[in-house]
């Protein structure tokens, strides 16, 4: 039988490992290259965490101030039922509190009045949207204003996850999707997604957001392939700081010193030497060079000739 594209094999001895290290977009909370769902009942800070989310991938800095981004690059959102306006306030506030410069944030915005998923026009913009910009983190919000299937039909939800799983796989890309959860109590809160099981089957990574009373939301992440971190306390806070989420009732987490270590490279105008990061971090030689030697071997940092700089070292062509 004549085959027009021939399907493509290989031995599982010729796949190329992959450092352990490198398995996260967000430490514990998304895996990298992950699909799944931001869920939660409504007026549960859904679309907070998942730009949240988006702002950490885009800039670097940690999610909630505590979980550290290992694939820092562009993110694209969508957000249908927000005002474009309405998206750079919510913006603006996460860099704020973070004291991160909008014009410099890595972060797009689909602008489109309307993505319909199911139509096949629409798939083919988005698909052309991403292999424009490559983003580490496409972030879709939500569900119910991307397609006009019924999300009860296995047959019709399974079409369309199938055509985000292969954007996915096509674009290496992490997509978090925003969906409503059933107020019905479940034994696993995946199952409380709202609509088809397939839903839940496809997920990767999740993270699921319930009311515990008076302004307390509790965070549960689950994922397909590796351990997850214990539920969590978050609440939306407005104070002089700005609108935000916070953990745990914290007011102030201190983040780990390898996160202040790649904050302080990232906004720095060129390369800093570990004299001048130990004095701006306040920090002993021994410490700094654990960190430095981590994000080195993270691919986060790297060494050059006048100092440390931020992300990859970047090699010129030679003709």
């Amino acid at each position: 039988m004549a085959v027009s594209e021939p399907l493509s094999i290989m031995r599982v001895a010729d796949i190329e490992p992959r450092d352990p290290a490198q398995d996260w977009l967000v430490q514990q909370l998304w895996g990298r290259a992950a699909v799944g769902f931001v869920a939660g009942v409504p007026k549960s800070c859904k679309s907070w965490l998942a730009l949240d989310m988006a702002v950490s991938v885009a800039s670097g800095t940690a999610c909630l101030g505590r979980f550290e981004v290992d694939d820092v690059g562009p993110a694209l959102v969508y957000l249908a039922e927000d005002h474009l306006a309405s998206v750079r306030r919510r913006v603006e506030a996460l860099c704020d509190h973070r004291g991160l410069d909008l014009d410099r944030l890595d972060l797009h915005v689909i602008a489109a009045p309307s993505l319909r998923l199911d139509l096949p026009a629409d798939l083919q913009r988005l698909d052309w949207a991403l292999s424009q910009l490559q983003p580490r983190l496409l972030v879709l919000d939500p569900l119910v204003r991307l397609h006009r299937c019924d999300e009860n039909s296995s047959a019709e939800i399974s079409g369309l996850l199938g055509a985000l799983r292969e954007l996915n796989r096509r674009y290496d890309v992490a997509i978090v999707v925003v969906h409503h959860m059933s107020k019905k109590a479940k034994a696993h809160l995946g199952q409380a997604l709202r609509g088809s099981g397939d839903l839940h089957a496809w997920t990767d990574s999740a993270c699921y957001l319930i009311h515990r009373g008076k302004g307390d939301l509790q965070l549960t992440v689950e994922h397909r392939a590796a351990p997850a971190p214990e539920p969590m306390q978050l609440r939306l806070v407005d104070d002089d700081e700005g609108i935000r989420l916070r953990l745990g009732g914290v007011e102030h987490p201190s983040p780990p010193l390898t996160e202040a270590v790649r904050t302080a490279l990232r906004g720095a105008d060129g390369p800093r030497t570990r004299a001048a990061l130990r004095s701006q971090l306040a920090v002993n030689n021994a410490r700094l060079g654990e960190a430095l030697t981590e994000l080195e071997a993270r691919g986060l940092a790297h060494r050059g000739a006048k100092g440390w700089c931020f992300g990859q070292p970047q090699f010129a062509l030679v003709e």
